[in-house]
């Protein structure tokens, strides 16, 4: 038989065998799919973010089918929508969802922060923080390339002025633009807070005012003449509680700097 047509039938039939080990390996050692699993994802909208605490709709659909999992309401972007068709899959109640939305605590953009240097580096946040913690003279600002906006799946993040901004009609609570932004400055808060401070530097009087015009020097205030309690100063910054404030504008009306703000949604 000649040599060439020799080779490629053995080729051929090795192939051959190794396709059949395939499939039957595949039969005998295949793990069966809980039914519910299939039923419970197509509940979630299948944007991987990770708000849940799994990695993606897939995990948190299986822990939630094995059982592992017993709350329902782990999924923000899919709000009450989702945990109530998950519960119905489930036969179990369903349970509220804290509905979330970003929210970027930096007021400096370009006309009320200065900048300490010129940057000419890859435009993204991360390689800027990488120069001596980017151009902004401010060292909790905002650095203004938008990482966030890149990885936002529904492009509510829009860069205006040098800084980030919110759209928070659009935006799904995944917490994406929060874990990209190498100077944590944006972060989640419930839908429902009506008004937040709107800095993240943690300093104090001068040394704030020296890199931002608008930014919150810890002077207290707020948390003074708030009616209800709902704020207290956490490393010279103002923390708002959601459930506590009524929105009665109090506190934004006595800030000195105008950093305590309404959230966007409730101007």
């Amino acid at each position: 038989m000649n040599p060439i047509v020799l080779a490629v039938l053995s080729v051929a039939v090795i192939a051959l065998l190794c396709s059949v080990m395939l499939v039957v390996a595949s039969k005998v050692m295949a793990v069966p799919e809980d039914p519910l699993f299939p039923a419970v994802r197509e509940c979630l909208p299948g944007a991987n973010c990770g708000a849940c605490g799994y990695a993606g709709c897939d995990g948190y659909a299986k822990a939630l089918a094995t059982g592992e999992e017993k709350r329902t309401n782990l999924c923000v972007p899919g709000g009450d929508g989702a945990a109530a068709n998950i519960a119905g899959v489930l036969g179990v109640e369903a349970e509220d969802v804290e509905e979330m939305v970003a929210a970027v605590f930096c007021g400096g953009d370009c006309t009320k922060a200065p900048e300490k240097a010129d940057y000419e580096g890859t435009l993204t946040c991360a390689a800027a923080m990488l120069i001596s913690g980017g151009p902004k003279a401010c060292p909790s600002g905002c650095l203004g390339y938008g990482d966030c906006a890149n990885v936002c799946p529904v492009h509510a993040i829009s860069i205006q002025q040098g800084i980030a901004v919110v759209d928070p009609s659009v935006c799904i609570g995944c917490g994406l633009c929060q874990k990209t932004c190498p100077n944590h400055v944006i972060h989640m808060i419930p839908l429902v807070q009506k008004v937040f401070d709107r800095c993240s530097n943690p300093n104090m009087g001068k040394p704030v005012m020296d890199v931002c015009k608008v930014g919150c020097i810890g002077c207290t205030k707020c948390s003074k003449v708030c009616p209800e309690g709902a704020i207290t100063m956490e490393g010279n910054l103002a923390h708002v509680d959601s459930k506590k404030c009524t929105g009665c504008g109090t506190c934004v009306e006595t800030c000195p700097t105008k950093c305590m703000q309404f959230t966007p949604r409730h101007d």
